[in-house]
């Protein structure tokens, strides 16, 4: 199976308006920079998205926001995203704020084939509810359903053409569990290395789970603050 595509752009081809896309990512650190800017290109339209924030205006998913191209974001936190809180405040667009270990939990639970699973994270507040509580132990528990997509956006630091993966420090965060969660995982790496490159114990992704790969460029790898202290 021919997994290797010559670009981001050629790899969505099928992306179709209305899909829902797990994106990694941790604020800026590790997104896939150029599946988002092709995503833009495409101009895909009434996408969920699935990350653990929106990106920043003008830059990452916070430029598919601009454009209007999501309906829908799922994700852990609104930060430094005006126009996401103006988007959400006016009914632009439906945002659903999940608790940061029951976001990743959801996604795991996904890749792992557990439709759903008891957490106490959120329990007695707005989280809970129209879910299912059950008592354990004394203690009320919420049900949460998984969480999966039509496609997950990953970026890894190296892959080969199998598509196994290997990321760098904290660039990892979610992109590993997302991976796993989606009907079809492209991924980007900023190497792409030839077969037996990879030492089988340094792989993070086996390359079971992803169906497309794809050398990026041009990586801009921004920091969200910067804070200075006195010399």
């Amino acid at each position: 199976m021919q997994k290797v595509f010559a670009n981001a752009d050629e790899a969505i081809f099928d992306l179709q308006d209305g899909a829902s896309i797990l994106l990694g990512g941790f604020g800026l650190c590790g997104i896939p920079e150029n599946l988002i800017d092709a995503l833009v290109r495409r101009g895909t339209k009434r996408l969920t998205t699935i990350s653990n924030n929106c990106g920043v205006g003008g830059f990452g998913l916070g430029v598919a926001l601009g454009a209007g191209q999501i309906v829908k974001h799922v994700g852990t936190y609104v930060g430094d995203n005006p126009v996401l809180e103006d988007k959400v405040m006016k009914g632009q667009i439906a945002l659903d704020l999940v608790p940061q270990g029951t976001f990743i939990e959801r996604i795991r639970a996904a890749g792992a084939g557990i439709p759903a699973f008891y957490t106490p994270t959120g329990a007695g507040t707005p989280v809970a509810e129209k879910k299912e509580i059950r008592e354990f132990d004394g203690k009320p528990y919420l049900l949460e359903r998984a969480l999966s997509a039509d496609f997950a956006f990953i970026k890894a630091w190296k892959g080969d053409p199998w598509g196994n993966l290997v990321y760098r420090m904290t660039a990892r965060n979610f992109n590993p569990e997302m991976a796993t969660a989606a009907k079809v995982t492209i991924a980007e790496v900023e190497e792409l290395v030839p077969l037996g490159a990879l030492a089988p114990d340094e792989i993070h992704t086996p390359g079971v789970y992803v169906k497309r790969i794809l050398q990026g460029s041009g990586y801009e790898k921004r920091i969200e603050k910067r804070t200075y202290t006195k010399r």
